[in-house]
This record gives structure tokens, C-alpha cells and sequence, in this order.
């Protein structure tokens, strides 16, 4: 996670494409990862809480929280996110999604066609959409 955080903050387009499982990468695009990327200021990743993920471990979970600046306002996103190992790295296998919980929405709602806010360089609608 964190090294997915960096290359946003880095503008490392290709670790971000790399970093996706293979699912994950059939709908990445680099220009909307670069253009969301580039038009926000990074302010900081906080790791909450990780779920397996250990060296003998195939999958893995994370909850995280990125913050940053877009359009000028300060942003926090909140995620539940899946990793796991392809041919022995650890890839981003998108959002586990909530179950039971109430989601309060502090940002405007996402359009359906609109690039994901999680950063994949996706659809909202194939990404972090799908899951809702």
C-alpha cells in the first residue's frame, strides 16, 4: 500500500500499472491516474488497520486513509483494500466491500463514468463502483 501511495505522491505511473493484479489492470489507464495524481497535493497515508499478509500468506487486507488537496480542498479517502500475490509479488486487488456499514459521503458523489477517486486509473463504475 504504501508503495502505491508513493508512486501517486512520485508520479511513478508504471509502478502503479504494475502494481495492480491482473484483473485490476484491464481497465487501468495512465493518463487518468496521471491527471488525478498530478492535480492533487499528497498530504499523507495512515495505515489503520492490515489483516494477514504475512510472508507465508497469499492475500492480504488493509484499511487506509490518504489524504490530500484537490480543487483546493483537503480530502481524506477510506478504503478497505484487497492485495494479493501474483507470481510472488504483492499486487492491489481492489476494494473489499463494506458490509453492514453506513457511509457517511463528506465529498460529492462520484459519477458512474467519472475516474475513480481510489486512484486505479478506472471507471468509477469498474473500480470501486462495481462494489456498491
Amino acid at each position: 500500500m504504501r508503495s502505491r501511495y508513493s508512486a501517486y505522491v512520485k508520479h511513478a505511473y508504471e509502478h502503479l500499472g504494475r502494481s495492480l493484479s491482473a484483473e485490476q489492470r484491464k481497465d487501468f489507464s495512465v493518463e487518468q491516474s496521471k491527471t488525478w495524481a498530478e492535480s492533487s497535493e499528497w498530504l499523507g497515508l495512515k495505515i489503520i488497520r492490515t489483516e494477514k499478509g504475512g510472508p507465508d500468506d497469499t492475500e492480504g487486507v488493509v484499511d487506509f486513509s490518504a489524504r490530500f488537496r484537490s480543487a483546493g480542498k483537503d480530502q481524506e479517502h477510506l478504503e478497505t483494500a484487497r492485495f494479493t500475490r501474483e507470481e510472488g509479488r504483492w499486487v492491489y486487488d481492489g476494494v473489499v466491500p463494506a458490509v453492514g456499514h453506513t457511509v457517511r459521503r463528506e465529498a460529492p458523489k462520484v459519477g458512474r463514468n467519472d475516474p475513480c477517486p481510489c486512484g486505479s486509473g478506472r471507471k468509477y463504475k469498474k473500480c470501486c463502483g462495481a462494489a456498491a
